[in-house]
């Protein structure tokens, strides 16, 4: 019995061992990525500044099931909207999961817009921003935007930025956080993950679940309305 114990100590010391790695490479990336996007992440104010930049990129979440933007939708809405109004770019781009069709968030996004009295032609909606790495590579790829300036809350706001530089987007960041939502602390925790997550997909490079003809941002975001009937 005595050396049955004396047996297992060490492989559940290398257990403990290979357990403090992992978890060490978990929160180093992490790290790195926050620590790599923080530069990218402005004020309204210095976005408005900002030269040439092609496009708004809104980033779509939560939708309610009246159609109504949830708390952080609604939030990275008006950022987007405020931008647009500061002159930070002359589009919009409302990138959201629009993979049901009971289910769209692209279109309360532009309704949104409009309502605030932005021209519809210039707000387009991806109808196949299906993750934030498919929103930022359908931006670049599909709605040929090369200079973008990112709208979400700050916590997703280092995922997206590293993934547009590995994406050879030059980008900036403005949070969205006009409130503290509930559920914070879980969602900055599942944000970790995703971080690692992405650290690995960027490297990859994968296409988007859908890409498709090119619909150039510098046109007019009508061509994206939703076709009914």
């Amino acid at each position: 019995m005595k050396k049955r114990k004396l047996r297992i100590i060490p492989i559940i010391c290398s257990l403990l061992l290979l357990l403090f790695l992992g978890m060490g490479a978990i929160f180093g990336i992490d790290f790195y990525i926050k620590k790599s996007a923080a530069k990218n992440i402005i004020t309204a104010e210095i976005a408005a500044a900002v030269s040439d930049a092609d496009c708004i990129l809104v980033l779509g979440c939560q939708v309610n099931p009246d159609g109504s933007p949830s708390d952080m939708l609604a939030d990275r809405l008006k950022m987007g909207v405020e931008l647009y109004n500061l002159g930070a770019a002359p589009k919009l781009l409302m990138s959201g999961d629009h993979g049901r069709e009971e289910y769209n968030e692209v279109e309360t996004m532009k309704r949104y817009a409009v309502d605030s009295g932005i021209s519809s032609s210039d707000v387009f909606m991806d109808h196949a921003g299906f993750s934030t790495y498919e929103s930022i590579y359908r931006a670049k790829e599909i709605f040929e935007a090369d200079k973008i300036i990112i709208v979400t809350q700050k916590y997703h706001l280092y995922r997206a930025l590293y993934i547009a530089e590995k994406l050879g987007i030059d980008a900036y960041g403005v949070a969205s956080d006009y409130h503290t939502y509930l559920g914070q602390s879980k969602r900055e925790l599942r944000e970790v993950l995703a971080r690692n997550k992405d650290f690995v997909i960027s490297e990859i490079k994968p296409k988007p679940t859908y890409l498709g003809d090119a619909i150039p941002v510098s046109g007019n975001g009508d061509i994206t309305n939703d076709r009914k009937g």
